[in-house]
């Protein structure tokens, strides 16, 4: 059975232990078929406990290889994805949440931004807390995945 990429083990072999025995070893008689045909039925036993003594072992070694291979990947994203920082004062464009909520009015021509809100604080993980333009603020942090820089146009009156 080929072995997964993320944790360099066959799944049968994180269940079980061991490597899976196909029907046509047994049929042909592999090697590992023959050196197994050869112990006593106590020697395969205590083999067969070891194994599994030994499993414990092969699942923390897949995932310390799964955790491995998620940072590898987690880095080749994080080298594409540009953050959005934003300070307090900033004025910003929210995106209108759920995405689908379109107005039966417009169609597909709804707007898909809303604003211009300001940005009252920053919470952790890149989240700001938003408040309108009368000073009425948001209950919930929006993450700045949501969020465009607004800048005002020259033709509307101050």
């Amino acid at each position: 059975m080929a072995c997964h990429g993320a944790t360099k083990v066959s799944p049968y072999q994180l269940v079980y232990g061991h490597d899976v025995v196909l029907p046509w070893e047994i049929k042909t008689g592999s090697r590992r078929i023959f050196s197994q045909d050869q112990l006593t039925t106590n020697d395969y036993t205590t083999l067969m406990k070891d194994g599994l003594d030994d499993l414990a072992g092969h699942r923390l070694r897949a995932l310390i290889s799964i955790e491995e291979n998620k940072k590898r990947v987690a880095k080749w994203y994080d080298k594409k994805v540009k953050a959005k920082k934003f300070v307090e004062g900033d004025l910003v464009w929210k995106v209108i949440l759920p995405i689908g909520t379109k107005s039966s009015k417009f169609g597909k021509w709804s707007p898909n931004w809303e604003g211009p809100y300001q940005i009252n604080r920053s919470a952790p993980d890149n989240a700001y807390i938003l408040e309108t333009l009368e000073g009425v603020e948001f209950p919930r942090a929006l993450n700045g995945k949501y969020l465009k820089k607004y800048y005002p146009s020259i033709w509307v009156d101050a």
